[in-house]
């Protein structure tokens, strides 16, 4: 799983680094891009609520990229903050959120309940999954193991958008999202058993 994580940041690394030098010559701050970012997302969230699925995977990619692009820049600059790391994870939360609620007035008029609760599940693997990994760094261990990131759930989510297949892009975010969970717990257990 440490693989899969290097492969993770060599990739984003990849598409990011040009335009990170590029930022870096500007009055940007990674700060800036952390809020345009989750505005991108809250506006994508407002496009799903209004059954605009096309346009609003677009967005979501767009605020996705942005998400990676802030850290970069962060790092390339040397302006790495404890708040600006706080704020990037808090705003992520909260972009997930958003969009899964865009998702939920979506299907509350729907005569079947399960794509509500599908949104429901998916919102707490979502959740589970950063929080165990917020919990672990809060006690000084890596954990950024697991199979499904939030890079994976927004591309996934994307995808969903994007190709109009929202339940079977939901089912497959829950499903994996608890199989990180329970990947991160592992990792966390035999971090600790060993000390």
């Amino acid at each position: 799983m440490a693989e899969l994580s290097r492969i993770r940041k060599a990739l984003a690394s990849r598409f990011t680094e040009p335009v990170v030098r590029l930022l870096s010559k500007t009055p940007i701050t990674p700060s800036n891009l952390t809020w345009f970012g989750f505005l991108l997302t809250i506006g994508a969230a407002v496009l799903i609520a209004r059954d605009l699925l096309l346009a609003a995977g677009l967005v979501v990619l767009v605020a996705g990229f942005f998400d990676t692009l802030d850290g970069a820049l962060a790092r390339h600059t040397n302006r790495v903050t404890i708040f600006g790391a706080v704020l990037d994870s808090t705003l992520d939360r909260l972009s997930e959120s958003a969009l899964l609620i865009g998702i939920l007035v979506l299907y509350a008029g729907e005569p079947s309940i399960w794509p509500v609760l599908l949104v429901g599940v998916t919102l707490v693997g979502s959740l589970a999954v950063s929080y165990i990994r917020a919990r672990a760094e809060a006690l000084d261990l890596e954990c950024q193991v697991g199979w499904f990131t939030r890079t994976e759930r927004v591309i996934v989510l994307a995808l969903g958008l994007l190709l109009d297949q929202l339940v079977i892009a939901l089912a497959v975010i829950a499903v994996f999202s608890f199989v990180t969970v329970f990947q991160r717990l592992f990792h966390v257990w035999r971090k600790t058993r060993v000390q």
